[in-house]
């Protein structure tokens, strides 16, 4: 059997209809837009189709999308981008304890530098304390942060309650790395300020992302240099990527709530089958509606999840113990711990994060390996408390 990859969360397979978009613009259609010569204004058509096709995903405006060199420079010309342009207006933002790592290294920053920042705390199914961001905003807040849906418990935030919360003073910046493509995103009736995400976890290729920009919000340049593709990202971004971006969204969005569905049905699937064959599995995270529709992380009681993260790898089966997205070392993930879950719980989590590729003989087959797996190492556990 081929390998199974579970760990969507930290890149997906491109799409071979990806890979071929992106061939004639290594070969023949390599030219950089511009104006006045037939190369240069064919890329440059080439690359307002492909700003549309962004757009119409989000029910954005073509002018709203801005590619960018992935997802972690979205969120640096976004967060810094408005923060820089908006300091004479105040020096307070807001985000969270559970936010991902490019929001939280983003607001380390800034309180570096002498601005304040509040870290909202979460409930134990991973939804930030709406009261305490009431209680927080001041005349000084210019900026609220947070993850549409978090990368590790799959939370998805109630956006429209946090907007009517702080207002339309206050800029909403959303980071929609781990959302876009496996839920419905609306920017205008969520009335989000500015939104991020990448290609390459909707099976695009890597090293190529765009931000979206609410018409009317003001970014500071935060790189300079030439405009090549886009004048938030200067420099040269691969047309070729940007190409296979395009593409990988409009096959995932041609029938999203067919994709969002397979995946709902599949994890169900993939939980109930655990939770049938070994006992005391502790959810992380909300489910139902709540939850995004590619994620399940759960704590298994007795047995540590590094352990069975490399059990399941000579099996080819692929998964991520806490969180994909940051070394951990021995230190036990922080958005576990931030929800309430003790040390043990949060190094006993293994989170599966599926994909439209994901197929139901996959999910059987890693339902019967992890059990096995389980079995296996609760009984040379040394956690294992005799009953």
């Amino acid at each position: 059997m081929e390998r199974i990859d579970l760990d969507n969360c930290l890149t997906t397979k491109p799409d071979p209809l990806v890979i071929e978009a992106m061939m004639p613009y290594f070969t023949a259609d390599y030219y950089l837009p511009g104006n006045y010569t037939s190369t240069g204004t064919k890329s440059k058509k080439a690359l307002n189709d492909f700003k549309k096709i962004i757009a119409d995903s989000l029910n954005a405006d073509i002018d709203e999308i801005h590619f960018t060199s992935g997802g972690t420079a979205a969120n640096n010309i976004g967060i810094k981008g408005f923060v820089m342009a908006n300091a004479e207006r105040g020096q307070h933002i807001i985000c969270s304890q559970i936010d991902y790592p490019d929001i939280l290294t983003n607001a380390a920053f800034f309180e570096e530098n002498g601005f304040d920042v509040t870290y909202l705390g979460a409930d134990k199914d991973g939804f930030i304390d709406l009261e305490e961001l009431k209680s927080s905003i001041r005349n000084d807040t210019i900026l609220v942060m947070t993850t549409l849906a978090n990368h590790v418990t799959g939370t998805i935030q109630p956006i429209k309650k946090i907007r009517n919360i702080i207002g339309s003073d206050i800029g909403l910046f959303v980071d929609a790395g781990h959302a876009y493509g496996r839920m419905m995103i609306d920017v205008k009736d969520l009335n989000i300020d500015i939104l991020t995400f990448s290609a390459h976890k909707i099976h695009g290729p890597q090293g190529v992302g765009a931000i979206y920009v609410r018409k009317g919000i003001k970014l500071a340049q935060i790189t300079h240099g030439i405009s090549r593709i886009d004048t938030l990202n200067t420099g040269g971004i691969s047309l070729a990527a940007i190409a296979g971006m395009a593409k990988a969204v409009e096959i995932q969005f041609k029938d999203l709530q067919s994709n969002i569905d397979l995946m709902t049905t599949l994890r169900n699937r993939l939980l109930k089958g655990i939770e049938e064959q070994i006992g005391k599995v502790l959810v992380n995270g909300p489910l139902g509606d709540n939850r995004i529709s590619h994620n399940l992380n759960i704590s298994i009681e007795d047995v540590e999840g590094e352990g069975i993260m490399l059990m399941l790898d000579i099996f080819k089966i692929s998964v991520a113990t806490g969180s994909a997205c940051s070394t951990q070392g021995l230190q036990p993930n922080y958005v576990m711990m931030a929800i309430g879950r003790n040390f043990v719980q949060s190094h006993g989590s293994i989170k599966f994060t599926l994909s439209r590729m994901t197929t139901e003989k996959e999910i059987d087959y890693v339902i019967e390996k992890f059990c096995e797996v389980i079995n296996k190492l609760r009984k040379i556990s040394p956690l294992r408390k005799e009953k």
